[in-house]
């Protein structure tokens, strides 16, 4: 197993967006998912060298007392074409339910639609009335316009006629890829981990695409013990940051539950092994708040006081990113040498490509463990 290591004390923190930049080849963006799923490859970070193995060889680092945390949301088929009553085309990609049961959203075009605007699936007969206000009740599926929030940001209402929201969602909606992945893929299930189950996110928690049911046994064949937290991955966990500095930075919110089965495994945990960043951010908000549930916006940026995770299989992260901020907090400023030997030796990056497995930095907090 890889073992421990410290970067260099006095290595100053990232600041602005500049400090966690660095040039991604576009033809380094992975556009398709690997078959199978565990062939993917597998940097390992030993703190003094790495190692190049595949997403199968897993198992080799693991052993008893080791809790492998994943995420098990499933991606919602946010991603709705609808039209006007004119005949335009809108878009609403579905971010996250609000506890009014209205919905924030990305629309377009949003700065021509009204508020109380709706629109309808794109092959729906409008019913009489809609498209200027939504004041009545409709039964056919549609979505009202409402707020702006600005960016293409509006709070909408799904309208679904008395039937269940999932029902109507997959019906007319489509799982949304990141916009970087610019062709379709056959199989939407490949979007999703073998072991999705809440539809809540808008985004899949990508390390967890490499595991196969056959790779989750064999983890468990070597003692470690696998466990599942809630976190509805949002849209903006993968954007730049665009302001001028990180301590200005709006961080977004997201929706996180630790079941109190994963709480018991964990408590016994020798040492806790996140498959992705949003576990991370599920975990160590848990940690920091004493809440297993509700709303997240921790921003993980160094110096941070880590109280829960003590290793990381995450995939490789978008230029100028919060989770290139998180990483750096985790590993320190070394992260900038293993991205470069990863795309020096060719591996796939972004939500479909390859994986890398490192360490903590810097001994967790005397209690990090959450009680």
């Amino acid at each position: 197993m890889p073992a421990p290591r410290s970067w260099r004390t006095g290595a100053a923190p990232p600041v602005t967006p500049d400090d966690l930049d660095y040039a991604l080849p576009p033809d380094a963006v992975a556009q398709s998912p690997i078959e199978p799923r565990d062939a993917a490859r597998l940097l390992v970070d030993h703190g003094d060298r790495v190692s190049h193995l595949r997403v199968s060889d897993l198992p080799g680092l693991l052993g008893p007392g080791d809790v492998v945390v994943v995420n098990d949301t499933r991606v919602l088929p946010a991603r709705l074409r609808l039209r006007r009553s004119t005949g335009g085309a809108v878009e609403v990609l579905l971010l996250h339910e609000r506890d009014d049961g209205d919905w924030e959203a990305l629309v377009r075009p949003s700065r021509r639609l009204r508020p109380g605007e709706i629109v309808v699936p794109e092959n729906a007969v409008a019913p009489a009335g809609v498209g200027v206000r939504g004041d009545s009740e409709v039964a056919a599926a549609g979505v009202e316009v409402r707020d702006d929030l600005g960016e293409g940001r509006r709070i909408v209402r799904v309208r679904t006629g008395g039937r269940p929201l999932l029902e109507v969602l997959d019906e007319i909606g489509a799982v949304p890829l990141p916009p970087y992945i610019t062709t379709d893929i056959e199989d939407g299930e490949r979007y999703q981990t073998v072991y999705a189950r809440a539809p809540v996110s808008a985004a899949a928690p990508t390390a967890g695409l490499h595991f196969t049911d056959e790779l989750l046994a064999r983890v468990r064949d070597t003692g470690a013990e696998v466990a599942a937290v809630e976190l509805a991955v949002g849209l903006d966990t993968f954007r730049p940051v665009t302001a001028a500095r990180l301590d200005d930075h709006d961080m977004h919110t997201e929706r996180y539950r630790v079941p109190e089965g994963t709480q018991q495994v964990l408590g016994r945990a020798e040492r806790v092994v996140a498959v992705g960043t949003t576990v991370v951010r599920c975990l160590e908000t848990w940690a920091v708040t004493g809440e297993a549930s509700g709303r997240s916006s921790l921003f993980i940026r160094r110096p941070y006081r880590w109280r829960i995770v003590d290793a990381l299989m995450t995939n490789f992260h978008l230029p100028r990113s919060t989770l290139l901020c998180m990483l750096d907090a985790f590993v320190g400023p070394r992260w900038r040498h293993l991205y470069t030997v990863a795309l020096e030796r060719g591996y796939r990056f972004l939500s479909f490509g390859d994986a890398m497995f490192v360490v903590r930095s810097e001994p967790a907090a005397p209690t990090h463990r959450a009680s």
